[in-house]
């Protein structure tokens, strides 16, 4: 029996590095062709061009966010009895909420036609509506790979789906320097996606299996849906205030250093949250939970420890040396946004612990403290200038995600005890 446990610690333990290593393989791949990419748009696309897509990328970005209701982590966490119902479930839903989405798309792309006489980033936007058509028919096979714990196929589809967006986008730059260029890739990949989903897990709709309840599904998912848009406004609203208060050239200065500094880490930190959720659905026994969860912990604050304290010491080499001598000033700014490695790691972890357990909702309330303490910090540090403002956003994130992480750490070890007794 001991035999029995200790192999499959090892082997979760194994399957989640192999999972890390695999999304964080996916990012390093993608953000390495996106600059070569930007460098061949920089060149062939003047400013006002680059803006116009820009516009309609990042309102397609923040729509498609709705789009991804968490009723497919619902698959993840079901028992092998209640999997087809949940997965019919889920197909019928995903179809209806992409569809949804679409039309909203629809609408701010007719708000964009008529009362910002925005015509070419409209049609764009009308355009990209597309890629909901693609979406419902791969979703399941997608949370199905991942229950499976194939997070590195899940990794590899997803990387060479936007690699091939970038580099279709460059070839397409290079010989039509349009803004077309850059918005079709979006939707021109999309079904090389689907495919990809489609080959890897061969599910498809059974219509004589009943499906489950939806409310319930709706309701977990409608949670992970809130806690999304609060991350997306958290990533976004702190640009806002560094605007607001500091002006434009602050902000094109935090935009680097966020960026060279927090932001692979933070896109690590989500990876790491998806990876592990898999694995604290459906333990084999209470023992192995606890076990489990020691271990995510220790892990998380070995690797993101490790990266933090890399990126705080070694900014001063590698970015003169990588991005130029011209971004020297921003390195104190890099190295404080660093610091919010391990608390981000952390959130992740809590964050797949409360969906596995399902409690979305609590999930979905410590988001909207992360979210306001982090953004409220920094807008009282930005009274005083860009280092306040960003050590302003990580003190918020550290303390809204430390006193609730602790709570969580408290209350889980004491049901397990209990558990344990009974």
């Amino acid at each position: 029996m001991t035999i029995a446990t200790t192999d499959n610690q090892s082997s979760s333990a194994h399957s989640i590095m192999r999972g890390l290593l695999a999304f964080g393989s996916a990012e390093l791949a993608n953000r390495i062709v996106r600059i070569l990419v930007v460098i061949v748009i920089a060149r062939q696309l003047v400013p006002e061009l680059v803006g116009v897509a820009a516009l309609t990328l990042s309102l397609f970005e923040l729509i498609r966010v709705i789009a991804n209701i968490g009723v497919g982590q619902k698959i993840i966490a079901a028992s092998d009895q209640a999997l087809e119902s949940v997965c019919n479930a889920a197909y019928r839903i995903f179809w209806c909420w992409c569809m949804l989405v679409a039309a909203i798309q629809l609408i701010a792309a007719g708000a964009l036609f008529i009362f910002f006489d925005q015509g070419l980033a409209a049609q764009m936007l009308a355009v990209l509506c597309g890629v909901y058509f693609c979406m419902p028919g791969g979703l399941v096979q997608c949370f199905r790979l991942m229950r499976s714990k194939k997070l590195p196929t899940v990794a590899r589809i997803g990387a060479t789906q936007t690699i091939a967006d970038h580099l279709l986008t460059g070839l397409l730059v290079f010989f039509w320097p349009n803004p077309w260029a850059i918005v079709l890739p979006k939707l021109l990949t999309a079904p090389l996606w689907l495919i990809l989903m489609r080959r890897a897990e061969s599910w498809s709709f059974d219509p004589g299996s009943a499906p489950a309840p939806y409310r319930d599904m709706l309701n977990f998912g409608a949670a992970i849906l809130v806690t999304d848009i609060l991350l997306a406004l958290r990533n976004n609203l702190d640009k806002l205030i560094i605007s607001a208060f500091l002006g434009v050239s602050a902000l094109g200065s935090y935009y680097f250093a966020f960026n060279a500094g927090i932001g692979i880490v933070g896109a690590l930190a989500t990876a790491f949250g998806t990876v592990i959720y898999p694995h604290l659905c459906n333990p084999d026994g209470h023992r192995q939970s606890k076990d489990m969860m020691q271990y995510i912990i220790a892990a998380a604050l070995l690797i993101f420890g490790m990266l933090t304290a890399a990126q705080f010491f070694l900014a001063p080499i590698y970015v003169p040396l990588i991005f130029g001598a011209q971004w020297v000033h921003a390195i104190p700014l890099i190295q404080i946004l660093s610091l919010a490695g391990i608390p981000l790691a952390m959130g992740a972890i809590a964050s797949a612990y409360l969906r596995a357990i399902d409690r979305a909702s609590l999930d979905a309330w410590c988001g909207l403290c992360v979210c306001i303490l982090a953004l409220v910090a920094m807008g009282i540090g930005a009274q005083s200038g860009l280092i306040e403002a960003a050590t302003g956003w990580v003190l918020g994130t550290t303390m809204a995600v430390g006193t609730y992480t602790l709570i969580l750490a408290i209350k889980s070890q004491l049901n397990l005890k209990e558990k344990a007794h009974v």
